[in-house]
Formats: structure tokens, sequence, C-alpha cells
């Protein structure tokens, strides 16, 4: 019987992978044995602790979220893969599935272990990697967070634009408001608004054109100390110190981490820099990428590689997840990471410098150029500045207008 498998490729698109399960020739035990080459001994085969199962469309999907692997098959892996829920042998699976063929069945399991939907065993046990530290929030939390990692982004933005202004000519933009038209209506006082705080907030833009002048050390110093900086800490009887930062945090628990890619910072050499909350210095990690390399990994954004300097910001689950076992709280760390990155923004527009923020990036790369495991910490959020340019044609979506 003809068993399909489709495999998820990096850009998304899936394509075919062939199982297939032959049924067994009416021969006795002692003649199918001669001709079936053993696998080692010692083999087994178990699931993976890390299967999403659902179906798309027409297709029946298993998805191992933490390894990013995707494939589609019949019903009867599901029965497969539930009766691996421990170690079984070849033996114990060709018994399992007794009416197919034992040269059929090696050649599915090898597929699925290529899939990463079942682990081996082969006379060593596999490593912890840190996964098994999500089980209290996985699925839910382990699934979105891992299966939304290393998007395959449009190489071509402004082409992207483009079609978007193709499908508003037929779908508009949504208005982002909402209106109880029958409802009972309380006029409020708008108030005039001239002190400086309400300016940051009203001249906050996302901009998208920089300076070619560094960023002074100064500045960024005060923009990393007033986001990301420990202000105090407070003691909290039977716990222990918790640090005050300038942003909310679920528990008090901190576990966001920012880094520094230095491109055009005034005194301060390019590559990339872990920032120490609490000394207040930035710790040196390694050289940086060239702005090709840097355009690939956010997005094909090049108008952000030509910024002064990009802010990395990570979560450090376990921080989190010490206090809340709940995957509910993986939200949390998201929302945190959005005041961080709203502090960042007003911060950088006071001190007159051009900020933005994206979400636009490759995860492992990114990862991998900071040494994190992207499973104990992973990458978050990317945000960024630059000295303002003096020609501000299309530097950002404009001037406000009035309400």
């Amino acid at each position: 019987m003809p068993w399909v498998v489709h495999r998820r490729a990096t850009s998304r698109r899936v394509s075919e992978l062939s199982l297939r399960f032959v049924k067994r020739r009416s021969i006795s035990h002692a003649a199918r044995s001669q001709g079936i080459k053993s696998p080692p001994q010692g083999r087994c085969f178990r699931r993976s602790a890390n299967l999403v199962l659902y179906w798309q469309d027409e297709q029946f999907v298993f998805e191992n979220f933490a390894r990013q692997t995707r494939i589609s098959a019949e019903p009867l892996t599901c029965s497969l893969l539930h009766y691996c829920a421990e170690w079984r042998t070849f033996a114990e699976i060709c018994s399992f599935l007794g009416e197919f063929d034992d040269s059929s069945i090696r050649a599915s399991l090898k597929q699925l272990c290529a899939n990463r939907m079942l682990e081996i065993f082969d006379g060593e046990a596999p490593k912890p990697n840190g996964l098994q530290d999500w089980t209290g929030w996985n699925p839910a939390a382990g699934f979105f967070h891992f299966s939304t990692k290393d998007f395959p982004f449009a190489e071509n933005p402004l082409e992207d634009f483009r079609g978007l202004r193709r499908l508003a000519k037929h779908h508009p933009m949504p208005v982002p408001l909402k209106r109880y038209a029958h409802s009972r209506k309380t006029k409020l006082p708008r108030g005039q608004f001239h002190e400086q705080f309400p300016k940051v907030l009203k001249d906050r833009r996302t901009w998208r054109m920089f300076g070619k002048h560094a960023v002074p050390l100064e500045a960024l110093a005060e923009i990393l100390r007033l986001t990301f900086g420990i202000q105090g800490w407070v003691q909290v009887p039977g716990l222990g110190r918790a640090a005050m930062k300038t942003s909310p945090s679920c528990g008090c628990l901190h576990p966001i981490e920012a880094y520094v890619l230095a491109l055009r910072v005034k005194g301060l050499r390019k590559g990339f820099y872990h920032y120490n909350a609490q000394r207040h210095e930035l710790e040196w990690l390694r050289e940086g990428v060239t702005r090709k390399v840097l355009e690939k990994n956010i997005g094909h954004q090049w108008w952000f590689a030509k910024s002064a300097f990009l802010i990395v910001m990570t979560a450090v689950f376990g921080r989190t997840r010490w206090k809340y076992k709940f995957p509910r709280v993986y939200r949390g760390i998201l929302l945190e990471a959005g005041h961080l990155g709203q502090t960042f923004c007003l911060t950088a527009t006071w001190k007159g410098l051009a900020p933005f923020s994206t979400i636009a990036y490759q995860d492992t790369q990114w990862e991998k150029w900071l040494g994190l495991d992207g499973i104990s910490e992973s990458v978050l959020y990317l945000a960024g500045a630059g000295t303002r340019p003096t020609d501000l044609k299309n530097a950002h979506m404009g001037a406000l207008r009035s309400a």
C-alpha cells in the first residue's frame, strides 16, 4: 500500500518523499528471515516528544515543531508513532506491522528518522538538548515558538509592496478603528500637549533612511541603560532580590537580554556585544558581518542594514519558567519584548535618533552569531537606530496629520 510523505522545504513549499509499506507474501518465517538483513544489534526507535498532528486541507500533517520538519502521511503513520511511545526494536515494529514486508518497513523507518519523527537508539542514548525543559509549556508554546522560526521572507521587499498595492485596489487596507454606532457617547477633553514627553510620543516613527554620521557612544549608552539597564533592586520576602527596570515583566523575572551589533558607533569597535544590565557594560563577543550578509538575515530589508547599530532581544526562558509552569506565560514574554521595543524607540527618539524595530530576521543565523542554542535562549525581536538623514523624503511614513 502506498504511504506518501511530504517534507517542508526551507521555502515552506512541500516536496514529495515516497514511503511504501509493501504487504508480505505468504512465505514461512524461516524463508523470510534468510533474505532480510537485520539492523545493527541494539538499535531501537522511539517517537519524538515534540510532535503535533493536524489536518491541512486534504493532508494529514505530522510536525516536529522543535526540529522544524513536517510531513504528510497516511493514518497508519499515527499508529506506528503511537506504538513507538517507548523504545522499540526493529523486530517489535515488524511484528506490530505484521502484514507488511520488512524491507519496506525499514525504508519507511529510515525516512521517519530523517524527518525527525522518530529518534534512534544505537547503543548510545540521545544527548539532552534542553527541549525537555519546555515540557510544561508544550505543545502550545513550543509549537508556536519553534514552528514560526526562520520564515523565508521575500528577497525583493519592494515587489512585495507592489503586490500589496494591487491587493488594495480590490481589498482596501483595514481601518484601525472600531465604533459602537448606537452607544451613548461621552466627549473627552483633548488637552494641549506641549511638554517634552508627549512630543517624544508623537514624534516616534519607524525610520527607513539614516544619516551617514556615527551615533555617539554616549547616546547608545543612555538608550541601553534606560531601556534594558537594572535601575535598582527590591527585596522580595522569602524569595530574594528582584531587579527593577523601566518596563514591566511577568513576576519581575526579566527574561529579556540585549545584544548589540555595532556598525557605526563613535568610539566602539564594529561587532557583536552583550549588554551587561547590572554593570552597564558592553561585553565583546565577536566580529560583525558584512552589510550584504546582514541584509539577507533581516528579511532583505536593505535600508535597516544602513543603520548605525542593531539591538537583538533574546529570551532566557528558564527565568520565567521558574515561576510559571503553564504555556500562557509565553504570551507574557512576547509582550515584554514589545514593552522594551517601545521603550527603546521612544528613548532613541528622545535622543534625536532614527529608530526602528522588526521581526523579519533569520532566527537560527542570529542565534549562531550570538552563540545561543535557540532552545534555552532564543532571539525574539530586533531593533536599531541611526542618525537622522538631512533629506527626510521617504525616511519614514511622514508627518502626523490631525486626527
